[in-house]
C-alpha cells in the first residue's frame, strides 16, 4: 500500500504540497512504534440536532449558502461572512451529529471506521504533533492513515509554533475537512511541551495559531476546554471565531478537571458558548448512551456530541447499544433487550478492518483490552496470555476471542428501541 503522503521540501506560505494520488486503500503498512517520546501525547477525555440551536439568520435554510461571503475592503472576510461560509461547509457536510472524539492512539483509521458502521457521523483523528510530523516521514506514515470513506474527518494537531502548525496543516487538508487545534489536553506532557490546554495561559499565542491557518486557506476548527470563570469561556470563545475558526467542539471541564468520573461535564458552560457563537458548536463531556446524547443535545442546542472512552468500550454507542453498566435497574430492564452483540463481536469487526487498514500493534492492543475488558475479568487467564505475548498476530487475536465464547459467559449490549429510533 502507499502513503498518501510523498517526499516534498517544506511547504511555503499558500502553497501546499503535492502528493501522490489519493487511493479509498492508500495507507501504510505500519511495523514498530515511534521512538520520539512525544508519541503518547495525550487524549481529550471523553464524549440531528434541534433546528432551535442555530443562530438568528438560521444557517441551515436554503438562503444560507453564503453568496455575500466577499472580503472586506482590507482583504479579509467579515465575521459575518466568516460564520456564513462555516455554516455553509457544515451544512454541506450534512451537520454531523455524532463524532469519534479524538483519543491518542485509539482514534485511528480502523477504529473509526468501525464507529462509522455503527451510526458515528464524523470523526477525529489521535492528536498528532505538528512538528513531529512536520520533521519524520515515518511518523506521518504511521500515525495518520485514512481512506475515501473516512470521511467527514477533522486531523487534530498540536502546536505552539504558527509556522510548524501551517505547514503540517498544508500535508493533511486535502484528505479531511478540517484541521483541528488541540487546545484541551490536560495531562502533563502537555505541559512539558507547552501545548494542549495549557496554552489558555497564553492567549496571543492561542489566536495566532488559529489565525495562521485561517488567513491561509485552512478550514480550523478547535478543541477547548472551559475556564473557571463562565465570562473567561465566552470571551475566549468569542477569541477562536475572531481569529477564524470554523467549528468549535467545547469539553465541558476545566484543565484542573482531568477525571471524568469525578467531574461531571458543564453542559450550560457549553449551552453559553453556542449562544455567543455564530459558528458551529460541538458538546464533549458526560456520554456514557444514547439518551446522554439526546439530553445534552437538547439542553446545549449544539451541533453534534462527542464521544470517546465510552466508545472505546462499545463502538456501537451510537447505534443505541448499551453495556450491561447503564441499564436501568428495577422496571426499566424490561424496556431494555439483548441487541444480539456484543463486545466480542465487535472485537473481531475491528481486527479484520486493521488487516485492510494496518496500524501499530499497540493500537490494536490497547482497543482489544477496553473492547473485551468485562470478558477478561470474568476470564482473567485469558487476558494474562494476551498480556504475555510480547509479539501480537491476528491468528492470536482470533483465537483469543473463540476462546472467550467458548469458555462462555457471554455479556451482550443492549438496545432500547427509543434509543435506536432516535439514532
Amino acid at each position: 500500500m502507499r502513503s498518501i503522503f510523498s517526499p516534498h521540501p517544506p511547504l511555503k506560505p499558500l502553497i501546499f504540497p503535492l502528493t501522490r494520488p489519493f487511493m479509498a486503500s492508500s495507507v501504510s503498512q505500519v511495523l514498530d512504534p515511534p521512538t520520539s517520546p512525544d508519541d503518547s501525547i495525550c487524549s481529550s477525555s471523553p464524549l440531528h440536532h434541534q433546528d432551535a440551536a442555530q443562530p438568528e439568520e438560521d444557517p441551515s435554510s436554503s438562503s444560507a449558502v453564503p453568496s455575500c461571503v466577499s472580503p472586506s475592503p482590507n482583504g479579509y472576510l467579515t465575521g459575518e461572512s466568516r460564520a456564513e461560509r462555516a455554516w455553509a461547509h457544515w451544512i454541506e457536510l450534512g451537520r454531523p451529529k455524532f463524532v469519534v472524539a479524538p483519543m491518542v492512539d485509539n482514534s485511528e483509521l480502523p477504529f473509526r471506521m468501525l464507529c462509522r458502521k455503527y451510526g458515528a457521523d464524523a470523526a477525529y483523528t489521535p492528536m498528532l504533533h505538528s512538528r513531529i510530523f512536520t520533521e519524520n516521514e515515518k511518523y506521518r506514515t504511521q500515525e495518520f492513515t485514512t481512506c475515501k470513506e473516512d470521511r467527514p474527518l477533522f486531523v487534530q494537531f498540536c502546536a505552539n509554533d504558527p509556522d510548524t502548525l501551517l505547514e503540517a496543516a498544508g500535508r493533511v487538508q486535502p484528505h479531511c475537512d478540517y484541521v483541528d487545534i488541540n487546545f484541551g489536553c490536560p495531562q502533563r506532557i502537555a505541559r512539558r511541551g507547552y501545548y494542549g490546554a495549557f496554552l489558555m495561559d497564553n492567549l496571543p499565542l492561542v489566536k495566532s495559531l488559529v489565525e495562521k491557518l485561517a488567513q491561509n486557506h485552512i478550514r480550523v476548527s478547535c478543541k477547548i476546554r472551559i475556564f473557571p470563570k463562565l465570562e473567561d469561556t465566552i470571551s475566549y470563545a468569542k477569541m477562536l471565531e475572531e481569529a477564524g475558526c470554523w467549528v468549535l467542539a467545547v469539553h465541558g471541564r476545566t484543565r484542573d478537571e482531568k477525571d471524568g468520573k469525578k467531574f461531571r461535564a458543564d453542559w450550560k458552560a457549553i449551552k453559553a458558548v453556542r449562544e455567543a457563537v455564530r459558528i458551529p458548536v460541538l458538546a464533549n463531556g458526560n456520554i456514557r448512551h444514547m439518551e446522554d446524547v439526546h439530553d445534552c443535545l437538547e439542553e446545549t442546542g449544539v451541533e453534534g456530541v462527542l464521544s470517546a472512552e465510552t466508545l472505546l468500550e462499545n463502538p456501537a454507542v451510537f447505534a443505541g447499544y448499551r453495556t450491561p453498566e447503564w441499564v436501568s435497574a428495577g422496571e426499566e430492564e424490561e424496556k431494555h433487550r439483548d441487541g444480539l452483540l456484543d463486545q466480542a463481536d465487535l472485537a473481531v469487526e475491528y481486527l479484520k478492518l486493521c488487516e485492510e487498514y494496518p496500524v501499530p500493534w499497540r493500537m490494536i492492543r490497547s482497543h482489544v483490552h477496553k473492547m473485551l475488558g468485562e470478558w477478561f475479568r470474568v476470564h482473567p487467564h485469558v487476558r494474562e496470555d494476551l498480556n504475555s505475548q510480547s509479539k501480537l498476530t491476528f491468528e492470536f487475536l482470533y483465537d483469543m476471542v473463540d476462546r472467550l465464547k467458548k469458555l462462555g459467559g457471554r455479556i451482550p449490549l443492549y438496545v432500547k428501541d427509543a434509543d435506536v429510533a432516535k439514532s
